[in-house]
């Protein structure tokens, strides 16, 4: 039996995977109670609604009514600028602060676009700052360097 939808197939078995790996890692903390949850129980419950969804939509190619999808070829050149987005706001995040650690992030991210552009780049990383620092600096009080230590 052949999935009719081999992305479904592959996001489905992905989802599961990535579900029951999270539970599986999370089950070595302590759980607690409902009442008083202890550092493994939310990534616990969390990580099993992952697999849960993961075995429905695996389930869900191979129903009849699912639509043919071949999988495509993997833009590795798209993978690399979001995994590298990444990798360079975590390390720029400490002695360059928050606000050019997200602008960086969104600008070297938005370059995974086919569809890429600086003034779209641009204007969306600067939403992304105000957003951002308003709700998690801001809003919640967390103790981010907004900029530079040298500027400080």
């Amino acid at each position: 039996m052949y999935p009719r939808s081999e992305k479904r197939l592959a996001t489905g078995l992905l989802y599961l995977l990535l579900g029951a790996g999270t539970s599986l890692l999370a089950s070595g903390y302590p759980m607690g109670t409902p009442a008083r949850i202890g550092p493994g129980y939310f990534p616990f419950w969390l990580g099993l609604l992952l697999a849960a969804l993961g075995l429905s939509i695996t389930v869900r190619a191979y129903v009849a009514r699912a639509p043919r999808e071949k999988l495509e070829r993997w833009d590795f050149k798209s993978l690399s600028w979001m995994t590298g987005s990444v990798v360079l706001f975590g390390v720029m995040l400490k002695p360059l602060g928050l606000v050019l650690a997200i602008a960086t992030l969104v600008v070297v991210a938005s370059r995974a676009s086919h569809e890429f552009t600086w003034r779209g780049a641009l204007a969306n990383a600067a939403v992304m700052v105000v957003l951002i620092v308003g709700a998690f600096v801001y809003g919640l009080g967390l103790p981010f360097n907004l900029w530079p230590a040298f500027l400080d």
